[in-house]
């Protein structure tokens, strides 16, 4: 798209004073020096940042010596634009882009000092993915038995090594401990993975870092000569950089001290990225004599949604003390609701919705957050069911998740035994049954085709060690006696064993199906449960192409992180479940809990509803009782309006 400006200085100057809030125009306005604006939710933090640009410019810096590092293309290139209409003047000049983009073009520049003397080619993740696999079968790695890592999984793990700094030994431990009997084999395939690369002259997409710390770090005159071209760095987002990425930024402040950090170390919430939390703490020691600027007036949300946020952050263990307040008069007080179970959790859901739907809210203004994507697993049922419109960001849609439709084949064949679409995957889950076996078998499936027949089928086929198992299984599943818990528990103990051999994320697939049994246990007859699973899926509700599509949000809270909407329901504010069982045991990683909470109740601009259902499933236990998120439950009670239902008082 072309822009055409007026000529330089036609425009009038801008009134900085008059365009910003105190605490903005400081910001704006400090040129020299480090600079941490810590800039709370809905702070106006992009606004800040395009113009400071502007600002620099009309105080007569050259835009060439300005670096704008964001963590999207789309972004600089937004920033970099509104700032250009802001002082009627393209600002071409200004090097703007991720830190990927821009060490790309430092390498390309400067890449013979690191040994690229004929350049390089960087590759995608299908070129990673394929090196991966070519690498797995030249070293026999492809014969191991067991979930030994994908292609995808193995990137996955290599890049996270970088980013997170950490050794394999380390990773493996904290993050992926189902593959940790096959760290000799990764370590092999990690080394002849970096020889290939070196061989060839290949980067991926990690390399692009690591090789741009490299340049800056044992180059002494490349990094000399960029700091001083770019004696302004402006970095966005700084609570979400790793430790490769601060480093750089100190790196490029060899000459000078001119750096300003934007972001929240409340909204640091993405260390499964690498994202570190301590760069933004540290930043003011990275860089002695930082001047720490807080952005606190919210653009956003009414006051009780921003105390209720303030309140939830103030109990972090390590923050920069800051509250939120607007100029928006008083609104809605943030409701608590402990409905009975998870299917009233979600019917409730449903009924705001449609009721705030009906009071003129669209559809598309309103979202449902949560910690993890199966959360939202019955929601999606009663959803299809009331015919409400949604599209879901984050994790899978509940029925095209392929370890659910497993699982779920195993009751629908007993439920319908000729069923072949069931059958066929049932059957090619057994170890040595493949497409012409499992193919023979539905040669069976006419009139009159019975479960008994069915087990009596596999009695006679090959290989009849890994039949056996299936067939004692599908006996037991048509017992009257049992109910659907009970057939659900049987299927998911027949299953596991093979979900942990197919796939190699297989931890994160059992706490799925766990949670279908809290859904399960709703249900008293099997077809009805097969039925309301069966209905149009999800996807066939929401055209996403058409851009004034009315559809509901569901989204994990992660990826909601600079989003926001006129209503917002956070659901399973449980503990245990927000925050997560396993964040319990590391202070850490509690902490980010915290955070995500915030962040979850600050992408609300009206209406903010909290939800946990009082009654759970647990696949050991059977029933249980849930408590609220500490997060909730510390909290004074005057700033939630609490709605409870005929349950036991917590």
């Amino acid at each position: 798209m072309t822009h055409i400006f007026p000529a330089i200085g036609a425009g009038p100057r801008i009134d900085y004073q008059q365009d910003l809030n105190p605490a903005q125009y400081e910001a704006v306005t400090t040129q020299e020096g480090p600079v941490l604006v810590i800039a709370g939710a809905g702070s106006g933090k992009t606004r800040t940042l395009v113009y400071r640009l502007a600002y620099l410019v009309e105080q007569g810096v050259d835009p060439g010596s300005i670096l704008l590092l964001t963590f999207t293309r789309k972004a600089s290139q937004e920033m970099l634009n509104r700032a250009a209409h802001l002082i009627h003047q393209p600002l071409g000049q200004v090097m703007g882009g991720t830190f990927h983009g821009i060490c790309y073009q430092w390498l390309r520049r400067y890449g013979a000092r690191l040994g690229y003397t004929d350049g390089f080619t960087v590759m995608d993740r299908a070129d990673q993915g394929d090196l991966l696999n070519m690498l797995k079968e030249r070293l026999g790695l492809k014969k191991i038995e067991g979930p030994f890592p994908r292609k995808e999984t193995l990137a996955e793990i290599l890049g996270a090594t970088v980013n997170k700094d950490l050794s394999l030994e380390d990773l493996l431990y904290r993050d992926y401990p189902q593959v940790v009997p096959h760290q000799a084999d990764l370590l092999q395939i990690g080394l002849a993975y970096q020889e290939e690369k070196r061989r060839h002259a290949l980067l991926d997409y990690d390399d692009l870092l690591l090789e741009g710390r490299r340049l800056l770090r044992e180059e002494e005159e490349v990094r000399r000569r960029l700091s001083e071209q770019f004696r302004f760095l402006m970095v966005d987002e700084y609570q979400d950089t790793n430790r490769l990425q601060a480093e750089m930024v100190r790196l490029l402040a060899y000459t000078h001290d001119n750096v300003m950090a934007v972001g929240d170390d409340s909204q640091s919430i993405y260390s499964f990225r690498g994202a570190n939390f301590r760069n933004i703490m540290d930043f003011p020691t990275l860089f002695p004599g930082t001047r720490v600027i807080k952005l606190e007036e919210n653009y956003r949300s009414t006051q009780p949604i921003l105390d209720l946020a303030n309140e939830i952050i103030a109990g972090a263990r390590e923050k920069y003390t800051k509250c939120l307040f607007t100029r928006k008069g008083d609104g809605l007080k943030p409701r608590l609701f402990r409905p009975a179970s998870e299917n009233e959790q979600s019917q409730l859901v449903v009924a705001q919705v449609q009721d705030l739907h009906e009071r003129g809210t669209p559809l598309n203004k309103m979202a449902v957050l949560f910690r993890a994507a199966f959360h939202s697993f019955d929601l999606e049922i009663e959803l299809v069911r009331q015919g409400v419109p949604f599209m879901k960001f984050g994790g899978f849609k509940f029925m095209e998740s392929a370890h659910i439709k497993d699982l779920l084949a195993h009751l629908r064949v007993v439920a319908n035994p000729r069923d072949a679409m069931s059958w066929n995957r049932v059957l090619l889950l057994v170890p040595g049954v493949g497409k012409q076996t499992a193919k023979k078998f539905q040669g069976n499936l006419k009139e009159g085709f019975t479960l008994e027949k069915a087990v009596a089928a596999l009695g006679k086929m090959r290989p009849q060690a890994g039949l056996k198992p299936l067939a004692e299984l599908l006996v037991s599943l048509q017992n009257p006696g049992q109910t659907l818990v009970s057939r659900m528990n049987l299927a998911l103990a027949y299953y596991e064993p093979l979900l942990t051999q197919r796939y190699d994320d297989y931890p994160k697939r059992v706490r799925d199906l766990e949670h279908l049994l809290t859904i399960t246990a709703r249900y008293k007859e099997l077809r009805s449960f097969l039925n309301d699973l069966s209905l149009d899926p999800p996807s066939s509700l929401a055209d996403v192409s058409h851009p004034t599509h009315d559809f509901l949000t569901l989204s994990t809270i992660h990826s909601a992180k600079g989003l926001e909407w006129d209503a917002v329901f956070i659901i399973w504010a449980a503990e245990g479940r927000f925050p997560a069982f396993y964040s319990l045991e590391k202070e850490e990683e509690l902490e980010e809990e915290r955070r995500l909470m915030y962040v979850a109740a600050t992408r609300a601009r009206r209406y903010l509803a909290v939800l946990f259902p009082a009654v759970g499933y647990n696949r050991q236990l059977g029933m249980t009782y849930n408590s609220p998120s500490r997060f909730i439950a510390d909290l004074p009670p005057k700033l939630l309006e609490t709605w409870r239902t005929e349950v036991e008082e917590w």
